[in-house]
């Protein structure tokens, strides 16, 4: 298993705009491609401000590119896209792995 550990910093004005976006055009059509979130988070009032960290669970990598294709292959992805990405200031993206003697809760 790897887990895609996604964290995107979001203009400070535009946070909850952002949020409104994602919920309304971006998070039904992953979920309908990537499945389940393992994860989904906002930090906003300690460490670095005004973030989302999402978190994804593939099989392995071949899983993920055949997922992550089939997003962006969808017409309601660029619709989101095209809404969303004015809100980022920058997208961090880490593949990860569970250490050997733990097993998350997917």
């Amino acid at each position: 298993m790897i887990i895609d550990h996604r964290t995107y910093t979001i203009h400070p004005s535009q946070f909850g705009e952002f949020l409104g976006i994602y919920k309304e055009f971006g998070f039904d059509v992953q979920k309908k491609h990537l499945g389940d979130p393992i994860g989904w988070y906002t930090s906003m009032d300690i460490g670095e401000l005004h973030q989302v960290i999402h978190l994804w669970g593939y099989k392995d990598l071949q899983d993920r590119a055949d997922r992550r294709a089939s997003l962006a292959a969808d017409p309601a992805w660029g619709i989101y896209l095209g809404q969303g990405l004015p809100c980022l200031q920058k997208m961090e993206n880490k593949i990860i792995t569970p250490a050997p003697f733990f097993t998350p809760n997917t």
